[in-house]
């Protein structure tokens, strides 16, 4: 007789077969953990649409050489009175080559009293990061550094 709490036993061919399946799908559905350029591209358009882009009022501030991407220290200011008729909306990061390009989005209220933000973010390798304004008149702002990363993050043995 058997008991109801037993659980059934697979043979070995059973358990090879649904582990060769599942190690099949997880083949097909990976994908590179790095983001491109045109990816990046395609997260900004897809923030700011057909916006033009402007150059200054926003200071990027990462150090340009890092030694791990594990963790860098990166903070934003923008150039503004903060009041209500004019003030920064949000804040947005984008790097190149992490796996998600879009990094960060940090959103002011009129309260907020300085447009700054500070935080630390993880670089996968030598890249690009971008900092963009979105200001209460619809107007977008941007500033960009090159990093270069000497141990890229997720590669360090422990």
């Amino acid at each position: 007789m058997k008991r109801s709490d037993e659980f059934p036993q697979a043979s070995r061919r059973t358990v090879l077969r649904s582990g060769s399946a599942l190690a099949a799908c997880m083949v097909l559905a990976v994908r590179p953990a790095k983001a491109t350029p045109d990816e990046m591209k395609a997260a900004i358009h897809k923030v700011i649409g057909e916006a033009t882009i402007q150059t200054g009022k926003v200071h990027l501030d990462v150090p340009p050489l890092v030694e791990n991407g594990n963790t860098v220290a990166i903070s934003v200011s923008v150039e503004s009175p903060m009041n209500a008729a004019s003030r920064v909306k949000t804040i947005h990061l984008f790097n190149e080559k992490n796996p998600q390009p879009n990094v960060a989005s940090f959103h002011l209220g009129p309260r907020a009293g300085r447009a700054e933000v500070a935080t630390r973010i993880r670089l996968a390798d030598t890249q690009t990061v971008i900092a963009i304004a979105e200001l209460s008149d619809g107007s977008f702002w941007q500033d960009s550094a090159e990093v270069i990363v000497t141990l890229a993050a997720c590669v360090e043995n422990m």
